[in-house]
Formats: structure tokens, C-alpha cells, sequence
């Protein structure tokens, strides 16, 4: 295997299969994939590496067998645990001219009604997996008229003579089934020039032009933002990708920075909570061997971005060479493939202190870092080759700079729609904008296309001229930001609001708060939301204890007055209950989020204990009042 200093100029082919194939002839010898095991006997992990030659062989062999079960444009549902065969099998399904369907093995803790109701909805006529959860793939889906292929037991000679026929760049690549918290699962529809165009744009905002890059990852690759950068990004850039299991993570953060030390040039993206967790549980000793310097990005996508965090985790690893600049808060979703603004590694972080109170009620007006009334956030940058509205949900009309209204997006990157949901689709995808009242400025941020340019002033606030109507096929987030000094600031999901007595709060706010004011409370692991009261809506907060704390020895009310005095100092906002719950009774997403809209369900159908915080007067649900 070789690798030279950076790959030859990648053409402009519509599919990711065809970059492989590309890859295959032009560099057949070069590393395309890597997954590293962490196996108990090797602590250092275990390399597995496929080049691009190894690579499209095995594509095109389980695309051949695929091939054998079903027809072009049937869904192929991947319930493979991470690695080098997630990836052929997801390629493979392209090739085949199918529709992937990214998921996970059963036994995904806290996953399993999901992955039933994602496979109800999505009806695949094929699942691959691998040979050692083929058992238990195979009970899981017993039920259901579907093939079960293992993709490591198809041999290569499968591969034949088969002479693929690329698939139109219109058609449907995937179906990216989004991390949200309803009981209806929803499936993007992610077409071949959506992937294709979303993988360039990232490495547009993160890489300079002609840079040589490795991207690293630890993120499942069944989600969207692991399935771009680690999979898309690299294959069109004909660029290695290292890969790595989430739980190996979890277990030693540390093995993530060891393979951002082993690879010059790497891009990466986790969470915000990710790097909280590297910066305190990261060992001196472990420290020591690392080298940081030679990092290009570490994208922080999540939900919100916290300053502080970029800050603790650089004063964690100064030492090491980590320069501050790598550190890039971004902002995406499933409906636009994954990515849609980002702060660009070779400029500083961009730190906003806005008025809490008038943040609450729709306007941007700055505030003392130091003012206890400060909401500190981070800006996202500028959108990567598409463009960015922030908008009036009710009027449907672009509001000036300094506003807050929901983020719209319009790209090549954008979705077709949910599959099957034609009215939720017309609903979040078309959506048109209105005339602005005459003489405001836009609050907007533009790209223009996958390889606009972004250096300095790029990206900055348009002019009132430029598009500030739009033509319709606009997509409307569900999120909720401004755009300042033309940086897009995301402050919290619309749907998420919680609405009392006429004002508004971010409940991400009140759940930084509430993790701030005892040492017992989970950090990330809490969610704020409205419950209903007999005089209109309430506040309530599940929040579970930290695991090193034993739950015998908490003063639960002690606790609870000093959440609530803290939460009503800083946000005027009374809480009616605060329920303590254990580790790992506060729901997530498949992403790894919170799930504030599945905690407030079970919080009102009384699945927790009874809240030693409730005000049961208020008759708040089942699980405060008892």
C-alpha cells in the first residue's frame, strides 16, 4: 500500500461509486479505508485497511448479489456494525442502483423500537449484515419477507464481469431516517447529486483548495454527519478515511486523539459533549504522547455550541500543539444531507454575548461576556455553497440582521422530501418566501455553490437586492438563529420553546443552568421542557445524577432548591417540578442528543418517580404530581 503526499485532482463524476471507480484505476494502491478495533489484548487497536482497488472489488461484488435479490431503486436496509463493511455495503447498495438505508445491529441500547419502526416504514426488500450478528439480524427481522445478505460471506468472484451502469444523479441515493424523537419515523430522501454536492461543500469550508486531508471519525456511520464526513467527503476527494467505533471511543477517549496524532492533516467532527469529555477524562499521562499540531479541523456540529467548551478544550491540550483556530462550531441536518454552515478552521473562534431577556423575546443586542444576564454562543460561520434566510415562521418573511426567526436553506444540497410524506414534504421543503417590509435588511448568509470561495468576507451579510425574495424550495429548519457580523448563530429548536406567562425560554439555557448549580446534576444529560398547568404552561426539568455520585447520600431536596433558585435568578422562570432520575433514564436520539420531546412524553405518562420538586397543585403530569 502507498500513499503520495495528496491525491490527483478528482473529476466531477455524479455518483459516489463512480469516484471509486476513479480511484481503482488512477490509484489502486492507495489506502482508502481504515478501521482501527480496540480489541482488550491490543490497546493500540487493530488496522484493518482496504485500498481503493480492494475497495471497488468488494462494491461491486455485493452490488452483484444485491442485484440477485432485488430491483434498481429497492431499499437496502444496513444493519452493520461499524467498520470497512458498513462502507462496501453502503457504496454496494448505490452501485447496485438501490436505496441504502443506513441503520445499526440490533441491540443498539435504547434503539431497538426505533430500528423496528424504521424498518416498517422504510419495507427493504434486503438486509446486509455481517457474519458475526448474522444470527441476531436474523431473529430481529423474522418477521419480515426480507433477504438477509452477509456482506463478508460474499466471496469476490461475485464480482464477475460486472459492468456497472452509474445511476442517475436525480435518483435516490439513501434514505437518511432523521435522530428526532417522534414516534413516526422520517426518512430524507438523499439523491446521488445531494451526497455528492453536500461531501464538496464540506471540504470546500474545511480544507483549503488541493490541501491534502485524511478524515478521521469515531460517529456511527448511520448518521448523517459520520456518513458525509467519513464516507462521502473522503471517496470524492480520493482522500483516506480512518475510522472507528463509538463505544471504543466512549471507553478511551484518548484513542481518538491518538489517530488525530497519527494522521497529519485531519479533519474530524464530534459533539459538543465530546470534547467537554476529552478535556476531563483525558490522563496526563495519555497527554504526553500526543501531537496536535498538525490538525486541520475539528468540527463541533452539535446542539448548542458552547464557547467554553473550545475553551477548556484547548487550555486541556495547548501543550500538545493544538492550535485554537482548528476548532470549527458548525450547523447542519439530515434534511440538507448534513452540512450548511461552518466556522472556517484558519479563523478565530467567534464568541457572541447576547441580552438573555431580549434574546427570549426575538432580537440579537449584545451584552458584557462577564453580565450574569449574558448568553454566551458560538458562530457557525457562514453557510458552505448555499444559502441561509433567517426568517418570520408566521409571515414567511426574511428579517433583518440582529433578528431571531427560523433558518431557512436552499442548496444542491437539500433533500428531495420524506419519503411517502408528501404533505410534511411540501410543508418543510417548499416553502416560500414573502416580500420583506420595505427597507429592512435581510438577516441572510450566502454560499455560491460547492466551490465558492471561502476566505476572508466570504459569506457576509447580503444586500436587500441580492435574492431577498426567494423562488420557492426554500427548507425550513424547524431551527431557530440570527445572523450577526455575517456569522449564522443558532440559539434552539422552535419546537423545543418553552413558553411561560408570554415569555420565551431556551430550555438548552435552562438546562445549562441547572447543570451548573449542583455538582450532582448529569452534566448533558438533563431536559427542560413545558408541561401544562391549570392557569397555561409550566417548566419542568428531568435531569439524571452523575455516576460517580451516590444517589443514597443526595439531599434531593436540598437539590431541587438550589436548581430552582438558580433557575429563577437567572431566567425569571419558576420551575414547577425538577425530577432526579438515574443514569441513562433521560432519553437520546440515535445521534447521542437529547430528546426533550420523548422525555416530556414520558414525563406526562408518569414513567418516572414521583418528583420530589413538584408542585403538585399544579397537576403538571402524572410523573410530578403522582
Amino acid at each position: 500500500m502507498t500513499d503520495t503526499p495528496r491525491p490527483p485532482l478528482a473529476p466531477a463524476c455524479r455518483s459516489l461509486p463512480e469516484y471509486v471507480r476513479h480511484w481503482a484505476e488512477t490509484t489502486p494502491d492507495r489506502r482508502a479505508f481504515t478501521f482501527v478495533d480496540h480489541p482488550a489484548a491490543h490497546p493500540r487497536g487493530v488496522h484493518r485497511t482496504l485500498t481503493w482497488r480492494r475497495l471497488d472489488l468488494r462494491m461491486q461484488a455485493l452490488a452483484a448479489r444485491l442485484a440477485e435479490e432485488a430491483e434498481p431503486g429497492a431499499r437496502v436496509a444496513l444493519l452493520c456494525p461499524q467498520g470497512t463493511h458498513y462502507v462496501t455495503a453502503f457504496l454496494a447498495a448505490l452501485a447496485a442502483r438501490m436505496v441504502a438505508v443506513p441503520l445499526y445491529p440490533p441491540g443498539l441500547p435504547g434503539q431497538g423500537d426505533r430500528l423496528t419502526a424504521v424498518l416498517a416504514d422504510a419495507r427493504p426488500a434486503v438486509v446486509v449484515t455481517t457474519s458475526d450478528v448474522l444470527d441476531e439480524v436474523r431473529e430481529f427481522c423474522a418477521d419480515g419477507a426480507v433477504t438477509v445478505v452477509a456482506a463478508d460471506l460474499v466471496p469476490d468472484a461475485a464480482a464477475g464481469d460486472r459492468r456497472p451502469v452509474a445511476p442517475h444523479d436525480t435518483a435516490v441515493a439513501y434514505l437518511q431516517y432523521t435522530s428526532g424523537s417522534t414516534r413516526t419515523p422520517a426518512g430524507v430522501e438523499i439523491t446521488h447529486a445531494n451526497v455528492v454536492a453536500n461531501a464538496h461543500q464540506a471540504l470546500t469550508a474545511y480544507v483549503a483548495d488541493g490541501a491534502p486531508v485524511t478524515c478521521v471519525g469515531w460517529l456511527p456511520l448511520y448518521h448523517d454527519m459520520g456518513l458525509v464526513l467519513s464516507v462521502a467527503a473522503p471517496v470524492s476527494r480520493g482522500a483516506l478515511s480512518v475510522l472507528m467505533d463509538p463505544v471504543a471511543f466512549l471507553h478511551e477517549p484518548a484513542r481518538w486523539l491518538r489517530l488525530l496524532s497519527a494522521h497529519p492533516h485531519a479533519v474530524s467532527a464530534a459533539p459538543n459533549f465530546a470534547y467537554d469529555y476529552c478535556a476531563s477524562a483525558v490522563t496526563e499521562g495519555q497527554k504526553a504522547e500526543l501531537r496536535l499540531d498538525r490538525i486541520t479541523a475539528l468540527i463541533n456540529g452539535s446542539e448548542p455550541v458552547r464557547p467554553g467548551t473550545a475553551d477548556a478544550f484547548q487550555a486541556a491540550f495547548a501543550d500538545r500543539g493544538l492550535v485554537p483556530e482548528t476548532h470549527c462550531p458548525s450547523y447542519g441536518l439530515a434534511e440538507a444531507t448534513v452540512f450548511v454552515s461552518a466556522a472556517r478552521p484558519w479563523e478565530p473562534l467567534r464568541r457572541f454575548a447576547l441580552d438573555r431577556d431580549a434574546l427570549a423575546a426575538g432580537k440579537a443586542l449584545p451584552a458584557r461576556a462577564d453580565d450574569p444576564a449574558a448568553v454566551l454562543l458560538a458562530g457557525c460561520g457562514a453557510p458552505a455553497g448555499q444559502q441561509v434566510r433567517i426568517v418570520d415562521p408566521a409571515s414567511r418573511t426574511a428579517l433583518p440582521e440582529g433578528e431571531v426567526g427560523e433558518i431557512w436553506v436552499r442548496g444542491p444540497n437539500v433533500g428531495r422530501g420524506y419519503r411517502d410524506q408528501d404533505r410534511l414534504t411540501r410543508r418543510v421543503f417548499d416553502a416560500e418566501l414573502t416580500d420583506p417590509p420595505s427597507g429592512t435588511r435581510p438577516g441572510t448568509a450566502t454560499g455560491t455553490g460547492p466551490g465558492d470561495k471561502t476566505g476572508p468576507g466570504a459569506g457576509r451579510a447580503a444586500s436587500p437586492a441580492a435574492d431577498a425574495r426567494g423562488s420557492g424550495g426554500w427548507l425550513r429548519s424547524g431551527d431557530l438563529g440570527t445572523v450577526l457580523d455575517g456569522q449564522l448563530i443558532v440559539t434552539g429548536r422552535l419546537k423545543d420553546l418553552i413558553v411561560v406567562d408570554g415569555r420565551n425560554h431556551y430550555p438548552q439555557d435552562v438546562e445549562a443552568t441547572v447543570q451548573e448549580a449542583h455538582p450532582a446534576v448529569r452534566r448533558d444529560r438533563l431536559a427542560a421542557f413545558a408541561v401544562p398547568g391549570p392557569e397555561g404552561e409550566r417548566a419542568a426539568v428531568v435531569a439524571e445524577h452523575a455516576r460517580t455520585t451516590d444517589p443514597a447520600g443526595i439531599d434531593v431536596p436540598a437539590l431541587v432548591r438550589t436548581v430552582r433558585a438558580a433557575v429563577s435568578a437567572r431566567h425569571g422562570l419558576r420551575l414547577a417540578d425538577v425530577v432526579l432520575v438515574p443514569p441513562g433514564a433521560v432519553p437520546r436520539t440515535s445521534s447521542g442528543k437529547v430528546s426533550r420531546t420523548l422525555a416530556r412524553e414520558r414525563y406526562l405518562a408518569g414513567a418516572y418517580a414521583k418528583g420530589t420538586g413538584a408542585e403538585t397543585k399544579t397537576g403538571t403530569g402524572t410523573g410530578a404530581a403522582g
